[in-house]
């Protein structure tokens, strides 16, 4: 089960059953099926204060995945903040709703197995988020 709620901010505009078939189809091209994936849209303050809570970072960022997959079910609470998704889009000269999509994913592709953190990995992510991003639907 997908289940998608907020926190100190209003719900985004996404079209949820579209949205989560999209992500079981993405999680099936690793081979992987979905579990229980819980999204929770934030604000910046309410992301910092998890990041500081349960990684010790003390900056913001657009998302947090907390991985409790299981074999082959991809299972994880999937923390967004949609004021830093907002400043990224204009950072990147993408519409907001382009990002959203992107960082919805991002969570799904970390519980697939695929890493961003060393060298060369933030490439693959991003042709993986790119080619998963071909198949969204609109949001």
């Amino acid at each position: 089960m997908i289940s998608y709620q907020t926190e100190n901010v209003a719900m985004p505009r996404i079209k949820r059953r579209a949205i989560s078939s999209w992500i079981r189809k993405v999680a099936q091209s690793y081979g992987k099926r979905v579990g229980e994936l819980a999204y929770i849209f934030v604000d910046d303050a309410k992301i910092l204060e998890v990041n500081r809570q349960y990684l010790q970072h003390d900056y913001f960022t657009d998302i947090i995945t907390f991985d409790y997959t299981e074999d082959q079910v991809i299972n994880g609470d999937i923390f967004i903040s949609l004021d830093t998704v907002a400043s990224n889009s204009e950072e990147q000269g993408t519409s907001y709703d382009e990002e959203l999509l992107r960082v919805i994913i991002h969570g799904v592709l970390h519980l697939c197995g695929i890493d961003d953190k060393g060298p060369g990995q933030r490439e693959v992510m991003e042709q993986a988020e790119n080619k998963a991003l071909s198949i969204a639907p609109q949001a």
